[in-house]
């Protein structure tokens, strides 16, 4: 690589490194001016371009023209400041969409477990204020049910004859229930559900482990537990809340380039579902 194609910046005191060409993503920028030597604002000095900027803003300036996309931390609240720097380089496809700062910032995601125990069976009901998140605990959630002779509740046996799926209840596209356990069936017949939670391989019957292994699959998924609460004392229905800080979807910028020309043709934004 030619000295020519590598391009080294101190901005703000903070040195980056970059090739020529992540800078001329956008031609009419005044990083791409910089790198043609057409703006004399910034100045080289000992072969790096110095900026006097903020250096800790142009490192989401960087992760943008590298990806074409804008993706910002959790807990970023800059947004104002980040668009008067895009504004600064001239980047004004990104600073249009800075300005549309609710599409960027994250959503707190709310998720209720109410766990019934019951006798012989417990009952689990979820609600999620965010509907591709239930889907998703759909797809990991496994009901199997099979038929079991002088067992209970708690029998550590499996069933002899083979387990077979149950399809979860879907009121709405909100919530979910399940249910683990044994119910009577006849003579001495009883039918048993078991739940599997994916990753986990295991089928457990008792409801209060599969209320643990939710709960450590909700905590890895990136939920927090803020309370609980009695919901039926006569009924033992207890409830769970759990929350956390949605990561919005990532906004990227569609760049045409119309054959033989270096210019931008057109830039238009595109919303991409990223993560959970």
């Amino acid at each position: 690589m030619s000295s020519r194609e590598v391009i080294v910046l101190t901005v703000g005191g903070v040195r980056f490194v970059t090739r020529a060409s992540t800078l001329q993503q956008f031609p009419e920028s005044r990083l791409a001016r910089m790198v043609n030597d057409d703006d004399r604002e910034f100045k080289l000095v000992n072969g790096e371009f110095f900026v006097d900027r903020d250096g800790a803003l142009f490192s989401y300036i960087m992760d943008f023209l590298r990806t074409l996309q804008v993706s910002l931390p959790t807990d970023f609240s800059d947004y104002q400041r980040l668009q008067r720097e895009a504004e600064f380089y001239g980047l004004y496809p990104l600073a249009d969409l800075l300005s549309q700062e609710h599409l960027l910032r994250p959503r707190l995601e709310i998720l209720e477990v109410r766990f019934s125990l019951q006798e012989m069976q417990t009952i689990f009901r979820i609600f999620g204020s965010c509907s591709t998140t239930i889907e998703a605990l759909a797809e990991q959630i496994t009901v199997f049910t099979g038929q079991q002779s002088g067992q209970g509740w708690n029998s550590p046996f499996p069933c002899q004859k083979p387990l077979i799926p149950l399809p979860l209840e879907r009121p709405s596209h909100h919530d979910m229930v399940f249910l683990c356990g044994t119910e009577y069936s006849a003579g001495d017949q009883f039918v048993a559900r078991y739940v599997s939670i994916k990753p986990d391989n295991r089928k457990l019957i008792n409801g209060t482990n599969v209320l643990g292994l939710l709960f450590d699959t909700l905590l890895k998924d990136g939920f927090r537990l803020i309370s609980t609460r009695t919901v039926t004392s006569e009924e033992k229905v207890e409830c769970y809340t759990f929350e956390r800080m949605k990561r919005a979807a990532g906004l990227t910028i569609m760049v045409n380039q119309t054959p033989g020309s270096s210019g931008v043709a057109q830039a238009r934004r595109n919303q991409v579902q990223k993560g959970k």
